[in-house]
């Protein structure tokens, strides 16, 4: 097989950037300070875009820009002038949703491929056609495709097609909702959503104002409008042999613990298809390890249309352990490795790190020195130390702890369970 399908990573700062390629990334995606739908993500200054494109491509990796807000009258000159700053900063494509901006991407950076955003809500292979007459090379489709409509896309619509794979959904459609606007002043559509949709609500009688009555599903509330997370790893052959070209990993908001997990197990999974296709079956492995990544239940989205894994997720279940991210290794010397801590970590503490290849590997911090060569029990968050490990590992590899979760499986629960992620107002519930 010549076309082999992309691994597409979310890049939310520079950091982010460097995790995902070394985690086995074949193209990331990201955006600047403006117009794309992810504002909070930290994304890139245009020097930071050109340092991190420059690291990309030495290791074979393509950038794509997210540009895909939906523009007001009183932005577009600012956007033009942002294209063209990105016209010379030669990332691979732009993401792109609104046709205003489409037509100015055109006009200004005509050098650089445009992918259309999910945003547009591609639904046919006739949309596809359209931005395909227009210049488009690639759509990303709407979420809210089966399989088999996605499949008549890629065989009709005439130019790459990308689609989610895994992480969050929206309960609205194709992304674009209007709840935040209404319930904090933040517009989803613009990249300030405050996701209203994860929180607890309850019900208030017409008659009885002030009286909420709460429609429990357990203990902890109901979440009508919390979606599942969409997870396809059982399904990989499916997504290949259907003709999608990019399989693509939402999540420029989350953090590197569950970049590097969701990207490397990933990775794998396309790796052993293409070693082997008729003989794919998915690993335990990495099933075990994307359940103890934060995350809501998993489910498979709408890609077989099946109506319980479109239902919300009303039992916002965790697993049973999940890993609690300790630090990142930033240079090696035999077995001495100099880490960035960010949980505290301890002399004698069993860890784990989390290589390129295989399962995570089990360890022990034999020993803690400070950067003036004073040896310590104990190293404090935002801290950088050398410690001594018993095998030998690769700068950007993660050390995390597993530790038990406060919550427990949920009757009827996934072995892929739920959670709430790191995207959630931390005054809210849910």
């Amino acid at each position: 097989m010549t076309n082999r399908v992309e691994l597409l990573a979310p890049a939310g700062n520079p950091e982010k950037l460097e995790i995902a390629v070394h985690y086995g990334a074949d193209a990331v995606y990201l955006a600047g300070k403006a117009f794309s739908l992810r504002n909070f993500s930290g994304n890139f200054t245009l020097e930071e875009m050109r340092a991190g494109i420059r690291h990309a491509h030495a290791h074979g990796v393509k950038v794509y820009v997210a540009c895909n807000v939906y523009a007001r009258n009183d932005e577009m000159e600012a956007v033009r002038e942002y294209l063209a700053e990105l016209a010379e900063v030669k990332p691979d494509a732009l993401i792109v949703a609104d046709p205003a901006i489409f037509a100015a991407a055109r006009e200004v950076a005509p050098d650089l491929d445009i992918h259309i955003s999910t945003q547009s809500n591609t639904t046919s292979w006739g949309t596809a056609r359209f931005w395909k007459s227009l210049g488009a090379t690639r759509v990303n489709v709407a979420r809210e495709l089966p399989l088999t409509e996605i499949k008549g896309v890629v065989d009709h619509g005439g130019l790459e097609v990308e689609a989610f794979i895994h992480g969050a959904m929206c309960i609205s459609y194709s992304g674009r909702c209007l709840l935040s606007s209404y319930l904090t002043n933040r517009d989803s559509n613009r990249g300030q959503c405050s996701h209203p949709c994860r929180w607890k609500y309850s019900v208030v009688e017409e008659m009885r104002p002030g009286h909420f009555h709460p429609v429990r599903e357990d203990e902890r509330g109901t979440y009508l409008f919390n979606s599942k997370d969409l997870c396809m790893i059982d399904h990989i052959p499916a997504l290949i042999e259907g003709g999608i070209a990019s399989l693509k990993i939402e999540g420029r908001m989350k953090g590197i613990n569950y970049l590097a997990s969701v990207v490397k197990t990933y990775r794998e999974a396309i790796d052993a298809y293409y070693d082997a296709p008729e003989h794919y079956a998915t690993r335990p492995e990495w099933t075990e390890e994307l359940s103890r990544i934060n995350s809501r239940e998993y489910s498979t989205g709408f890609f077989f249309g099946h109506e319980k894994d479109t239902a919300p997720n009303y039992d916002d279940s965790r697993p049973g352990t999940i890993h609690r991210f300790a630090g990142k290794i930033t240079a090696v010397e035999g077995n001495a490795a100099t880490v960035q801590v960010r949980n505290k970590i301890v002399q004698g503490q069993e860890i784990e790190v989390l290589t390129r290849k295989g399962p995570a590997r089990c360890d022990t911090i034999e020993s803690i020195t400070g950067r003036k060569g004073d040896e310590q029990e104990v190293a404090q968050p935002n801290t950088c130390v050398t410690v001594t490990l018993n095998g030998s590992y690769a700068p950007n590899d993660l050390i995390r702890i597993a530790e038990e979760s406060t919550y427990g499986h949920a009757p009827g629960a996934s072995r892929l369970p739920g959670g709430g992620g790191n995207d959630r107002p931390t005054k809210q519930p849910g």
